[in-house]
């Protein structure tokens, strides 16, 4: 398997909105589908942002995610990748590569209690929890020190 993370062009931007079209996905998640004004504008609003850093994930030429960190004064991680490379390890081999490139620290980390995938992925690559949360969903807060 080759995995490159690059930089996150306007040309990934219809595949990324199908990624997070699934709904399967969304459920995982706990996070509900943009519809594809929302999704251009929240993209926007990324490259606006001097402090966020956004890659686009591709395993063997094709674009399979994206993952990314923004905040000033909290570093939050998040990322998001088709369903179809679930459970094949991309999401690790993926969030360590990123974490070689963004070598600042501490990163945060917010994950619903029900995305084993997710806390799985997390934990691999040392993040540890902190503590939780309950906004909509019931989060837990990681973080790698």
């Amino acid at each position: 398997m080759e995995l490159i993370l690059r930089a996150t062009t306007l040309e990934d931007l219809p595949i990324l909105f199908e990624h997070q079209r699934d709904p399967v996905a969304n459920e995982m998640a706990a996070f509900p589908a943009r519809d594809w004004e929302a999704f251009v504008a929240n993209d926007a609003k990324i490259r606006a942002d001097p402090t966020a850093i956004r890659r686009t994930v591709v395993v063997d030429g094709d674009v399979v995610g994206s993952i990314g960190c923004w905040g000033e004064d909290e570093r939050d991680v998040g990322y998001w990748f088709d369903r179809t490379t679930w459970g094949r390890g991309i999401g690790t081999a993926a969030l360590r590569a990123f974490l070689e490139e963004v070598t600042e620290r501490p990163l945060w980390a917010h994950v619903w209690v029900e995305n084993v995938g997710s806390i799985k992925v997390l934990e691999r690559c040392g993040f540890v929890e902190v503590g939780r949360e309950t906004t909509d969903v019931e989060e837990i807060i990681y973080r790698l020190p």
